[in-house]
């Protein structure tokens, strides 16, 4: 899918639509996520940085790294990270940050079984078609005992910020990629596909059943963003 047609992936979630629309975006993506998060994007990835609690020298996948800046960031550790998506233009976009890169999708990973001793996944669970089975699969390539953070959008826990937020979304959201982004129509996708995703509490068990143990979170920014944390 071009920028200019305007298309949107449903919450059907094909993987190609989906990975389309990510290659129609990938030019400002970065710009995009800090303009809509009011520069809150930092503070989530080094907060998953530090959960993930990296030790030089350890192996870890970066599962929908976009264009690689999460990668980056969780290489500020020491350790040897491994940007990982399904959108080659999002990786093409990202190839100035010189971080290894591998084109993949999250149910079908091009790795062996147990090569990672963490594993992370930021704001792309969500648009796995089936992230249940995208769960089993990077528990599959991480070695036992290693970790997992998933950081997605949430479920804001105050009632009345959980309105405004809602409202936001699909409101106000839609309007100011229209300013920034080079796909505005990708963005209410983004905005319906947050409303549809389980909380926090749903999240843990699907984590959990998907092979995964100890699974933990915490909200960051009321909720808006949640950490899970568990291990293989």
């Amino acid at each position: 899918m071009a920028a200019q047609n305007s298309t949107r992936a449903s919450l059907e979630k094909e993987p190609h639509e989906v990975a389309s629309m990510f290659d129609g975006v990938a030019k400002r993506y970065d710009l995009t996520n800090t303009v809509l998060s009011f520069g809150q994007d930092r503070g989530w990835r080094k907060a998953t940085r530090e959960a993930l609690d990296l030790k030089p020298g350890e192996r870890v996948l970066d599962l929908a790294a976009g264009t690689g800046v999460s990668t980056v960031e969780l290489g500020r550790s020491g350790a040897w990270v491994v940007a990982t998506d399904f959108s080659k233009g999002m990786l093409k976009a990202g190839v100035s940050r010189q971080v290894p890169m591998v084109a993949g999708d999250a149910m079908s990973l091009p790795y062996a079984d147990g090569v990672f001793d963490a594993a992370t996944i930021s704001f792309g669970l969500r648009n796995v078609s089936d992230f249940e089975a995208g769960l089993r699969e990077i528990a599959r390539v991480t070695k036992p005992g290693g970790r997992l953070v998933v950081s997605e959008f949430s479920t804001p826990t105050f009632g009345p910020f959980r309105t405004v937020y809602m409202e936001y979304l699909m409101r106000a959201l839609p309007r100011v990629a229209q300013a920034v982004s080079s796909n505005p129509d990708a963005y209410v996708y983004l905005a319906e596909s947050i409303r549809a995703w389980p909380r926090q509490e749903e999240l843990a068990l699907s984590i959990e059943a998907a092979g995964w143990r100890d699974v933990q979170w915490r909200n960051l920014t009321g909720g808006i963003v949640a950490l899970h944390r568990a291990r293989r």
